[in-house]
């Protein structure tokens, strides 16, 4: 029997908010809009109604750690955001490294003969899928290395 799992995955920026949804199967996450920042407020609203709308379980938070794997000043105020929102939303929250997601994102644009500079919020909205995927995919291979060692 498979567990399905409804995970939010979000890109939090100084602006904007890139926020990504999973199938119900939790294979393929997919961007989903932007949130623009205004206050804390609003943007605990918009989240909220996405969270209803997909019956949300588990938010999932892309942490910018440093290139030495320390977290600084941008990955403590992530944090700080994610503590909150989570706490707000009343659901748990995972962190998932995402040093290179918005420059994986920005590749793709790139990819596809767009500019990154005129589509910053379909930049978030990628990088929030990329942070999901990964959290999915590890989510994945640890529940089936443990279902292997059952076997035995």
């Amino acid at each position: 029997m498979t567990k399905y799992i409804s995970a939010l995955g979000l890109d939090v920026g100084r602006k904007r908010v890139g926020v990504a949804g999973c199938d119900r199967t939790g294979l393929i996450a997919t961007g989903i809009t932007t949130v623009e920042r205004t206050s804390f407020e609003r943007d605990v609203q918009q989240i909220q109604d996405i969270v209803n709308e997909r019956q949300v379980e588990v938010l999932v938070v892309g942490l910018p750690y440093s290139m030495d794997g320390s977290i600084g000043f941008q990955a403590r105020q992530v944090q700080k955001f994610a503590t909150r929102l989570a706490k707000a939303l009343q659901l748990p929250v995972e962190y998932v490294d995402e040093r290179l997601t918005s420059f994986q994102a920005e590749q793709m644009l790139i990819a596809e003969n767009r500019s990154p500079s005129r589509n910053k919020g379909l930049i978030d909205r990628k990088a929030a899928a990329l942070i999901l995927q990964q959290w999915l995919d590890t989510r994945r291979t640890n529940a089936q290395s443990s279902a292997v060692a059952v076997e035995y």
